[in-house]
């Protein structure tokens, strides 16, 4: 273990160099802007959001470089928390949960005829908050992987625990429909090969489940496909029912320098969301309003905040990008992935042969640094191209929803029948599409349901491995005080946090 962590400590400095040439070459830098491009727009329509383009984006990957693909998926991810306040700032519609914040500043600053002014303050934020906590990324997960290394199976199941628990508990409105979708998930991911005995599980026959279910299909068809159709059903009536704002030509911008005004509010709340997003399973949405709420209580003028104040879109939207970053640091340290766009991220590092945990800094160095690299890159592009697109992308929310949907789907069906190789992997993706509207129906959360596949051959494995080193003995934790303090916590930490959204909903 020493010899491994003193080989952590000295990564030579030409891995690094190589790393950033790689993010700067060519064919890294055309995926990371397409993917910028993608988040955008997805982000802007009206019912989609980042998580969706990024499961729509996942087969286009396959054939490419492993950095140039997650690079993609990162630039999505990132493009999409700016592309949710487009819709939530000119049609009070947010794409997605953590949106409905900015909205209440977004909208009425944009009705009172400066639209420009919200979304470049929207942009500005919203790129501050995420280099903010990519840089807290870069410079914590080197130093926290030392630490996890030092722990083993029984300590990893453990967290895997705690954390799988945490995301369920906040996850939707039940607890028990939380963990019902995690254990649902996880026991989907034992379809395939045993890792023990090396015989087929689950497969009933079926030679493309062998290798497990294929990730691009299940999640294009329990995230997108459910959502489309639910929309499409929904016909116009969400569109009519829109309050539309024009982009007005008179000047109507928000100045940089007037923008740094701004500061407190930004600081404080890629902050709050950093800290958020390096706890798995708290998410956008609480860093949102944590942060919009903090800007109220220490605001001169409180009373300003809900009728078009810019620091209000500045606190919501440095808050909610900050999130996505610091998702990342209990991903690459101990390969739990925090939120939904990170479980997907899991997904495309699988897929490309790359297992995220304590050894990726060993095993992947460059590729990791390399990933750094194209984050802050993805921020820069984010920056330029939301700048230079803001009136076009104000035209891509008037779209009528009955042209983009179908189109998005058939996007879907394409990319899943090339990407897998046949129709086996189109029929996978509707017979989950078909279980992910019931889920929506019923609200059972699909993020616990795409966690736990993620993380059930990690689980697993750790328990396993745990079952065989306390030689079958459940006493012989007690060698093991830390994953102790967890298991013994885990049911605790649940209980605190159903009863106080208990307490909250009753209020």
């Amino acid at each position: 273990m020493r010899e491994k962590l003193d080989h952590f400590r000295g990564i030579p400095e030409y891995v690094i160099i190589s790393a950033f040439q790689d993010a700067l070459s060519l064919t890294t830098f055309l995926s990371v802007v397409t993917g910028v491009l993608i988040g955008i727009i997805i982000g802007a329509i009206p019912g989609l959001n980042a998580p969706m383009a990024m499961a729509v984006a996942i087969p286009l990957t396959f054939t490419m470089a492993p950095l140039a693909a997650i690079g993609m998926l990162v630039g999505v991810m990132k493009g999409g928390g700016f592309g949710g306040a487009v819709g939530a700032i000119l049609l009070n519609t947010p794409g997605e949960p953590h949106s409905a914040a900015t909205t209440l500043d977004g909208h009425p600053m944009a009705k009172a005829g400066k639209p420009h002014r919200a979304l470049q303050t929207a942009l500005y934020s919203s790129v501050a908050g995420d280099t903010c906590s990519d840089i807290v990324l870069i410079l914590l997960a080197p130093t926290l992987t030392l630490f996890a290394l030092k722990a083993g199976p029984v300590e990893l199941s453990a967290i895997l625990i705690i954390s799988l628990t945490l995301i369920a508990s906040l996850s939707g409105r039940s607890l028990a429909k939380g963990i019902f979708a995690a254990a649902l998930g996880a026991f989907l991911a034992t379809v395939g090969i045993d890792p023990e005995t090396a015989s087929p599980r689950f497969t009933f026959g079926f030679i493309e489940v062998f290798d497990g279910l294929p990730l691009a299909a299940v999640a294009i068809g329990i995230l997108a496909v459910p959502e489309i159709f639910e929309r499409l059903r929904e016909g116009r009536t969400h569109r009519e029912s829109t309050e539309e704002v024009s982009m007005s030509d008179g000047d109507d911008r928000m100045p940089f320098r007037e923008w740094l005004g701004l500061r407190t509010a930004v600081l404080r709340g890629a902050g709050i969301g950093t800290t958020i997003g390096a706890m798995p399973g708290l998410g956008t949405t609480l860093a949102a309003f944590l942060s919009y709420t903090a800007t109220k209580r220490f605001s001169k003028n409180p009373e300003k905040l809900g009728t078009g104040a810019p620091e209000g879109i500045a606190a919501t939207e440095s808050a909610n990008s900050a999130v996505s970053g610091a998702n990342l640091i209990p991903l690459l340290t101990l390969g739990i992935p925090g939120n939904l766009t990170a479980a997907l991220l899991v997904g495309a590092f699988l897929i490309h042969g790359v297992t995220p945990g304590p050894l990726i800094f060993e095993r992947d160095a460059q590729l990791v640094y390399g990933l750094f690299a194209a984050m802050m890159m993805a921020n820069v592009l984010v920056l330029v191209l939301g700048s230079l697109g803001l009136r076009m992308f104000a035209m891509i929310v008037k779209v009528p929803p009955y042209l983009i949907y179908p189109i998005v789907l058939l996007l879907c069906v394409v990319g899943i029948y090339v990407s897998q190789g046949g129709f086996f992997a189109v029929w996978l993706m509707l017979g989950f599409a078909t279980l992910g509207w019931f889920m929506l129906k019923l609200e059972i959360s699909v993020v616990c349901f795409i966690i736990g596949l993620v993380l059930g051959p990690m689980i697993e494995l750790s328990i396993r491995q745990s079952v065989i080193l306390l030689s079958r003995n459940p006493m012989a934790i007690f060698e093991h005080p830390f994953a102790l303090v967890l298991v013994v916590a885990t049911p605790i930490v649940a209980w605190i946090l159903v009863r106080d959204r208990q307490r909250l909903s009753d209020g």
